[in-house]
């Protein structure tokens, strides 16, 4: 037993013999050092990828933060002036940016380089150092948005390993400085209440090896932290790329998976019925429903109309899309990217309408009118109905949904050839009722209610035409009925529809074209409500159509056998829209133009989607140019700038040199210099006097005293400087951290203490001055 325990023994102590070796603080702080210089110069880099006026920037701060790295020490060499002015000039700097140029991201990015910069050649604590990341990241993610190059990805991968040890160094050498922090305030007997605060050349920044530092690393690593390490970093190099892929770029293939998991909780809106209310509870709703880009703004028509859905079965107060309607006129499911629609080519050159459809709206995809070509941005599985003119998705989509559609048709009239053969052979004969069958002309009412409707229909007057039948049916219910989104239907027996059309109560658009439909039907026409969305606003700043879900409406449509076709009929049409309806484009968009804050922030979803979501490249090397466009246009103005005050200074200089004008520079000159002597000599007696008119009064001994044991902090020189003078300033430096630290009945002289302290300096002054 004796020999296991010796054994155990003798084990233990080689385990704490061989135990690897460790980093001391200042080399821990000067590997932070190395990395922060790393990150900052990774971050700057990427202005190679963003083509902003940022290259003397980028130029300096690598010069400055390289010499750094090399020469650790240089950054002390700063005047304390330098820090004081830093962050009021960067602040001006980037105002002055903002309003010579007028270009807010390319502002941001030299704003941000600036920061860098100043972070790069000061000395960090764990605040800075957090900050370096944070910097840093916006500038990955603006290159990563505007991009187009593939050496990009190699950049990132190591900014996120860089990143990565920088923050697990910080980590480390937060938690053995809360350490020695302590141990130091221990050892001062209670004397210091607070850290004094750090000024001056460090001690880590003094001798720094950095060849040293690599054997120093290489030889404390451990091969295991480092698999490890090389395995957390792959993984999240994986799960990113994952994300990456997930996230809609480039006409991917799909969106792999990710969607199915998703929920999200639908808008009240779009479905396959729709009851009274419905609507209005959408038109509350400002929120973006769908964003439009548009190639040829001047393709744009007055009043566009975004159809969704087209209901037919009118019964029990509401409208639904039939059962027979969904089986007959929707085509087999198909699973694609593509759809040609039934518009016919056109020639010249057609505009292309790119959708963002937002998460939560409808399966249906709203649509103008009859298009050439519908190209999605991923796989989807869809039903296209030709008749009705819509399409739907076999499911709401829990993500943004893109899709671009080419050779648009704005006509009001939809033909329908299938329908038109059906009504020709079932049209009514003369025995009458055949037509019934059609459920665009069913109205399952009772007598009560088909009085109703006969009386208004007398008002209107009956056998005209479809179109002619639409204006008069509009005129009469704007006459009869305004506009409400919480209409009152009156009460009493039989259908409530027909009850609100024969008062004079307000209504919704709902209540409008179910009103359209029920008098059509009652006249002898066929007809059906469409709803979707009408109208939308120009975002003056993305310059693309927003449409909210405060834009939803509905309307009704008629047939018109002697065209084949189905025509629009919207009794809350303005009147101005019918009367304008050929002025298109730059017309229509001055009317719908918004200029808002609301529209500021929703011109950044659109570039996020165009940049990002997007079908191809295009749409970046666009970005690419317009901001290389502008940053040429804004250093040919700087330029212009430049030149005009070097010809201004070379005529003041080329101007007669009087005595006066002597006498007058002399005066600023000496006045510059005058004010210069009198911050140097004279700053303590002004700080005296600020706090002394109020605030916090500060005791200037102990002032003075923080200012003299700063300046001896610096470590003592070798040799038989230290031998001598070690134990004279440890004694003055002691004194002085009494007078700054300790209270007042502690004190012991202060004047003397001063003095030699004061004393100490001179002597290494000079002793520093015979060694040179």
């Amino acid at each position: 037993m004796k020999t296991d325990l010796g054994n155990y023994q003798t084990a233990a102590s080689r385990r704490s013999h061989f135990r690897r070796p460790q980093l001391a603080l200042d080399e821990m702080r000067q590997l932070k050092w190395l990395l922060g210089g790393m990150l900052i110069l990774l971050s700057v880099w990427t202005v190679f990828y963003l083509d902003v006026d940022a290259w003397t920037l980028m130029g300096l701060t690598t010069l400055s933060v390289l010499a750094g790295l090399v020469w650790p020490a240089w950054p002390a060499r700063l005047p304390r002036i330098f820090h004081t002015l830093a962050f009021p000039f960067i602040v001006m700097f980037f105002i002055g940016d903002l309003w010579l140029k007028g270009e807010m991201l390319p502002a941001m990015v030299r704003l941000d380089i600036l920061l860098l910069l100043y972070r790069g050649i000061s000395y960090r604590q764990r605040r800075d150092d957090l900050q370096v990341i944070v910097l840093g990241l916006f500038l990955i993610v603006v290159a990563g948005v505007l991009t187009v190059s593939l050496t990009f990805a190699v950049q990132i991968l190591a900014f996120t390993g860089c990143a990565l040890a920088f923050l697990l160094v910080i980590t480390l050498t937060d938690s053995v400085e809360v350490k020695a922090t302590a141990e130091a305030k221990k050892g001062l007997r209670g004397l210091i209440t607070w850290n004094a605060p750090e000024t001056g050349l460090p001690a880590w920044a003094e001798r720094v090896d950095w060849r040293r530092l690599g054997r120093r690393l290489r030889a404390v690593a451990d091969w295991r932290v480092l698999v490890l390490g090389g395995i957390l970093f792959a993984g999240v190099v994986g799960v990113s790329a994952l994300l990456f892929l997930a996230i809609p770029r480039f006409q991917m293939d799909n969106s792999l998976f990710l969607e199915r998991f998703i929920s999200k909780k639908a808008r009240s809106g779009f479905n396959d019925t729709i009851k009274f209310g419905d609507v209005s509870e959408i038109q509350q709703d400002t929120s973006v429903a769908l964003s439009v880009d548009v190639s040829d703004p001047k393709q744009v028509p007055a009043a566009p109309y975004w159809r969704m859905l087209v209901l037919d079965d009118y019964r029990d107060g509401g409208f639904r899309l039939s059962p027979r309607m969904s089986k007959e006129v929707f085509a087999r499911e198909r699973t694609g990217t593509a759809l040609r629609g039934e518009a016919r080519p056109k020639l010249g050159l057609q505009a292309q309408w790119t959708f963002y459809m937002e998460s939560g709206v409808s399966r249906y995809l709203p649509l103008p009118g009859r298009f050439e070509q519908l190209r999605f941005r991923e796989v989807q599985n869809f039903r296209p109905s030709a008749e009705l003119g819509v399409v739907a998705l076999r499911a709401e989509p829990a993500t943004m949904t893109a899709y671009r559609v080419e050779g648009m048709d704005f006509a009001e009239a939809l033909p329908d050839p299938i329908f038109a053969e059906r009504w020709k052979s079932w049209s009514e004969s003369a025995a009458g009722g055949r037509a019934e069958g059609l459920m665009q002309r069913r109205l399952e009412l009772n007598a009560a209610d088909r009085g109703a409707l006969a009386r208004v229909l007398a008002q209107i007057g009956v056998g005209k035409r479809p179109e002619e039948f639409s204006r008069a049916a509009s005129a009469w219910l704007t006459s009869n009925h305004g506009y409400s989104l919480s209409p009152k239907i009156p009460g009493g027996a039989g259908d409530a529809l027909v009850r609100w059309t024969a008062s004079r109560e307000a209504g919704h658009c709902e209540l409008f074209s179910g009103a359209m439909v029920v008098l059509a039907r009652e006249a002898g026409f066929a007809a059906r409500v469409v709803i979707g969305f009408r109208g939308g606003s120009w975002n003056g700043y993305s310059n693309n159509f927003t449409v909210r879900n405060s834009d939803a409406h509905a309307w009704a449509e008629i047939w018109d056998a002697g065209r084949g076709a189905w025509l629009r009929a919207d009794a809350l049409a303005p009147a101005a829209t019918a009367a304008d309806a050929a002025a298109a484009g730059d017309g229509a968009i001055a009317r719908r133009l918004d200029r808002s804050w609301t529209a500021r922030f929703d011109s950044l979803r659109v570039f996020w989607y165009r940049r990002i979501v997007s079908f191809d490249a295009r749409s970046q090397v666009e970005t690419l140019q317009a901001v290389k466009a502008a940053t040429e246009t804004t250093g040919k103005r700087l330029r212009e700038s430049l030149e005009r005050a070097v010809a201004a200074l070379k005529a003041w200089l080329a101007g007669p040199w009087d005595a006066r004008r002597v006498a007058g520079l002399s005066g600023v000159i000496a006045g510059l210099v005058g004010a210069g002597w009198a911050m140097r000599n004279f700053r303590f007696w002004m700080r005296d006097f600020r706090w002394g008119r109020g605030g916090r009064k500060v005791d200037p001994v102990r002032r003075e005293a923080g200012r003299l044991l700063a300046r001896l902090r610096e470590p003592l020189s070798d040799g038989a400087r230290a031998a001598a003078g070690a134990a004279e300033e440890e004694s003055v430096r002691l004194e002085l951290e009494r007078l700054r630290f300790g209270p007042q009945a502690t004190w012991t002289q202060p004047e003397a203490v001063l003095r030699r302290a004061r004393g100490a300096l001179k002597t290494r002054r000079r002793e520093r001055v015979s060694r040179s």
